[in-house]
Order: structure tokens, then sequence, then C-alpha cells
């Protein structure tokens, strides 16, 4: 049993020296209601939501759509991790319905680099059920979006 014990140990000292990656963009987002992040690796993040009160659509704890769509979102985000990514489109399934108290995994896999375009595909699982998945294009932009001069082509 001690020898165990001290197996458990290392385990736990190797994980928390091991570096993770930092988080390069959407630093400032509301982890109560996008979710946090448990594991992220260059291309991949895993994001967790645990769902509370505020997120209740209505009398049988129904979580509003918006909250595991915010939540995959970020994931998506945080897979490609670049400061100045985007979300440019995104096909979506809402697989299940997510009740205020579940505990919603999402995993994020960027699968596509072209230029400045990644696509990265979500999927959200409570357990072993998949209750999201979702193909999300991104863009990376040269500078933020609110700095971009978005009509400089466009003819007054």
């Amino acid at each position: 049993m001690a020898k165990e014990h001290s197996d458990n140990i290392d385990e736990l000292i190797q994980v928390a020296i091991t570096p993770q990656t930092a988080l390069n963009t959407h630093e400032r987002i509301n982890t109560v209601y996008s979710g946090e992040i448990v594991k992220m690796e260059a291309g991949y993040a895993k994001v967790m939501l645990e769902t509370i009160e505020g997120m209740r659509a209505d009398d049988l704890g129904l979580v509003h759509g918006g909250f595991i769509f915010s939540a995959a979102d970020f994931a998506a985000m945080a897979a490609v991790n670049e400061p100045n990514v985007v979300l440019a489109s995104c096909n979506c399934l809402f697989l299940a319905p997510v009740r205020v108290g579940d505990t919603v995994t999402f995993e994020a896999t960027e699968h596509q680099k072209e230029g400045r375009k990644r696509n990265v595909t979500v999927r959200g699982f409570v357990h072993e059920i998949k209750v999201f998945e979702g193909e999300f294009k991104t863009v990376v932009t040269e500078r933020h979006v609110l700095r971009l001069d978005l009509m400089k082509n466009i003819d007054a």
C-alpha cells in the first residue's frame, strides 16, 4: 500500500511540473458562463462547464443552448490559441438536453490549417452522452478584429 501511495505522489508531482500551454486568447472570458480550461496543448483544448441556476431556461431545469455554445466556442478558440482568432462560421448540433447541475466536458481539436484559416471540431459530453458537436471555422487576423479597418475597401 505504501508503494502505491508513493507512485500516486510521483504522478501528482509530474503533473504539477509538466508545463501546460499558456492561454493566448480570450484571457478575460467569464469562465462561470463559458467553462474552464482543464487541459490545453497545441491544437487541442478541453473545457469543463459546470452548469448553474443562472443558465436555467425553464421550470424543469433545461440549460439554455447559448451557454453550451459559448463553452464550445471558447474550447475552439483555446485549441487555436492565437491572440487574434475570431469565429467566422459554425455548423453545430445540439444532440441532447443539458440540465442545471450537469457538467459538460468539451474537447476541441484543430484539424485543418490553411493560411489564416483554422477548422476545429468540438464535441461536448455529459458523462458518456454526446450533447453537442460542431465544426468551427475560425480566422486568425493580423490585428485585433476591433482594430481592423473593415471599411477601407468600401467606396464612399
